[in-house]
Order: C-alpha cells, then sequence, then structure tokens
C-alpha cells in the first residue's frame, strides 16, 4: 500500500476521531486494515504502546460502524430473540468478531479500552466480556442474544462449542482475534485453544471462508501458524 492510497482505507469517521485526538493513523494499523479488507489472515509484532490493541479491532469496528438495525425489525428481529436449540437456525447480525485471550483480566481491559471509541464515534456496536467471573444470568443471556464482539478466555471457548446453541452464537462470526499466544504455545490451554479453533473452523454450519484470524500480538520469539483460510 502507497502512502496515498493509505488514507483512502480509513473512513471518515474514524479518520475525524483519529484527527480529534491529535493522532494519525500508525502505518501497521492501516496495513492491517488493508489485508483484512482483501480478506487476509494477519499476525502483528509491535511494541508496547504501538496501537496494537486499536490495529487489532479496527477491521472489525470498521465493518460494524455502518450496521444500524432497524427501529421495526419486525419477525427477524424476534427470530434473533429466540433461544436457539443448535438446529439449523440462522440469523443476521450477532456475534462478529470472537477475542481469545489467555488471561481473563485482560480481556476485560481490552474491552474497556474498545469501549472509548466506541462511545465516542457513537459507533451502534455491543462488546462484552465473558469469563469465569461473568454471571451466570449474563452468560445464558449471550448465547440467546451475543453482542457484536466478545472477550473470552480458550476455556470458555471449548464450553461454548459444547453447547448446543454453538451454530446459532458462532453462525455469524467474522473474525477471530488471538491475543498473548505466547503464553499459550506451551501449555495445555493452547492446546484447548487449538482444538478449539479447529472446532469452530470445521462445523459443518461455519463456511470455510468465512472467518479470519486478525491479530496475535508479542509471539516474536514462538512460530506461528496462519489459521486457516
Amino acid at each position: 500500500m502507497t502512502v496515498l492510497e493509505r488514507p483512502a482505507v480509513l473512513p471518515d469517521t474514524f479518520a475525524r476521531w483519529f484527527a480529534s485526538r491529535g493522532w494519525a493513523p500508525r502505518s501497521h494499523q492501516l496495513e492491517l486494515l488493508a489485508k483484512a479488507d482483501a480478506g487476509r489472515s494477519v499476525l502483528l509484532i509491535a511494541p508496547t504502546g504501538g496501537g496494537k490493541t486499536l490495529a487489532g479491532f479496527l477491521p472489525s469496528l470498521v465493518e460494524l460502524s455502518g450496521h444500524r438495525e432497524p427501529a421495526h425489525a419486525g419477525a427477524e428481529q424476534q427470530r434473533r430473540k429466540l433461544f436457539s436449540t443448535g438446529r439449523d437456525l440462522r440469523r443476521e447480525g450477532g456475534l462478529h468478531t470472537l477475542y481469545i485471550s489467555p488471561l481473563k483480566a485482560l480481556a476485560v481491559d481490552i474491552a474497556r479500552n474498545l469501549e472509548a471509541p466506541v462511545a465516542e464515534m457513537q459507533l451502534p456496536i455491543r462488546i462484552e466480556t465473558r469469563t469465569g467471573d461473568t454471571p451466570i444470568s449474563k452468560r445464558q443471556r449471550q448465547r440467546r442474544d451475543p453482542p457484536q464482539i466478545l472477550l473470552t478466555t480458550p476455556e470458555q471457548l471449548a464450553l461454548l462449542l459444547a453447547s448446543a446453541d454453538a451454530p446459532y452464537l458462532f453462525g455469524s462470526l467474522k473474525r477471530v482475534v488471538l491475543d498473548e499466544l505466547h503464553a499459550l504455545v506451551i501449555s495445555k490451554r493452547g492446546d484447548l485453544l487449538s482444538v478449539g479453533l479447529s472446532r469452530l473452523f470445521r462445523q459443518p454450519w461455519r463456511s470455510p471462508k468465512s472467518w479470519r484470524a486478525s491479530w496475535c500480538r508479542n509471539a516474536a520469539a514462538h512460530r506461528t501458524r496462519r489459521a486457516p483460510i
């Protein structure tokens, strides 16, 4: 991507938000956005303070920024609210991006950091976390009415995939964000994550090219295999 092409990648809403903060988009943020637009999986390695959080979620925020649910969605809106039995149920909207971190505290911090730009740009995006500390009532509600962006852990992913609601929850998934992989690659939790991603990718209700692995960080010292596309 040339210098002249980079500004065209970022929508005006996001460009104005950067300008209001006195910031300029970093090259790796725009490059990652361009790769995502091209349907590519991406491995991002950047130093602390390099804007990795925003870079990793920028493609999802841009895609979701144009989605506004109509005031009267009719039968389709009601269908979205139905409790899923996991049998041939499809819907528009729902879970778009799944973020997986080995640390539940990190997932909570990332969600908090994302809420600021979403609120300031008034984007119609719901962001939630799901960890072992999440109340049961909220976890049950997330299975029936998932947010657009869900931040969770390998263990919670395994539980979600084992539920009857997995087709309902993951049927609309477009992007997977993986963080702090170096903390997982040599552990059984890393094996659990690998199995979970394989199950997610190979489910019969998934389209083989419908989701991409968007982001891995701080993994420079480890060999990382690209997600299947």
